[in-house]
């Protein structure tokens, strides 16, 4: 056996929730007992793919003495599990380095983690630019709550926003009145698949320490499924933060704004 790079997991941080198995395209990852365990050395490339889906961060790279990566041992693994094989590598080239995550790792290059400015000219606000080319306060990447890490550091001491998926569309306003000067996570209460979004939104409060929450929802009763994962989240960390909640209609304006 040699040093190599290879997925270790954190069996204190995982919560089980599942979401690395469809990433790792060798099947090098299962739940057992509860746990996401990798089940053979030998499946696993260690290029990462798995770490930008990990809800908690428990996933993260490492390098020590593993058995080498057999392309032909996960050919047939894949075949016991019944699956088809995503894609077919070539290992004799290193793959080229991902790009940086919050726990040293890469990942799907749609999940890494980015981190930007505002875009104004100089000695421009963005309140003095044209609506027509008003400049977005976007400060991050990714943004849905399934791909966010809460150990990003733009999540440190932040306020965060939590958005419905629609409200940013549905909005004009979206970005002055709502994102500016926050870190963003939008998710849908009633399409997406909601486990681990609660804790990891607690991780955000106990891990982070984000100073506040601001939740946009719309107009439709499944929304209010926003509300429960912040309510739930903080019943798991222990402790209560600053909560507003602002509701958004289907045309576009702002019914209601309030402190919880």
């Amino acid at each position: 056996m040699a040093v190599r790079k290879i997925v270790e997991i954190d069996e204190e941080r995982c919560n089980g929730c599942g979401l690395c198995v469809p990433s790792c395209a060798e099947g090098a990852i299962q739940i057992v007992d509860g746990k996401a365990r990798l089940v053979k050395d030998l499946y696993c490339d260690g290029l990462g793919a798995c770490l930008g889906d990990c809800p908690l961060g428990a996933i993260t790279i490492v390098e020590r003495e593993a058995e080498a990566f057999d392309e032909q041992a996960v050919g047939a693994h894949l075949a016991r599990l019944g699956r088809a094989p995503q894609h077919a590598p070539s290992h004799a080239t290193p793959a080229p380095a991902p790009l940086p995550h919050a726990h040293g790792g890469g990942g799907c290059p749609g999940a890494a983690m980015r981190q930007f400015g505002p875009k104004t000219a100089a000695g421009e606000t963005p309140a003095s630019r044209p609506a027509t080319d008003a400049p977005s306060a976007l400060r991050q990447w990714p943004v849905q709550l399934h791909l966010v890490s809460p150990f990003a550091p733009y999540f440190q001491g932040a306020d965060l926003l939590l958005a419905a998926d629609c409200a940013a569309f549905a909005h004009g306003g979206f970005h002055a009145r709502f994102l500016a000067g926050k870190a963003l996570a939008i998710a849908c209460p009633k399409l997406d698949n909601p486990q681990g979004y609660v804790e990891k939104l607690a991780a955000m409060i106990t891990e982070a320490g984000i100073t506040s929450i601001t939740i946009v929802m719309m107009q439709v009763p499944c929304c209010r499924g926003l509300e429960h994962f912040v309510e739930q989240a903080m019943q798991i960390a222990g402790a209560r933060i600053p909560v507003r909640r602002a509701i958004v209609g289907v045309e576009g304006d702002i019914l209601l704004e309030e402190e919880l």
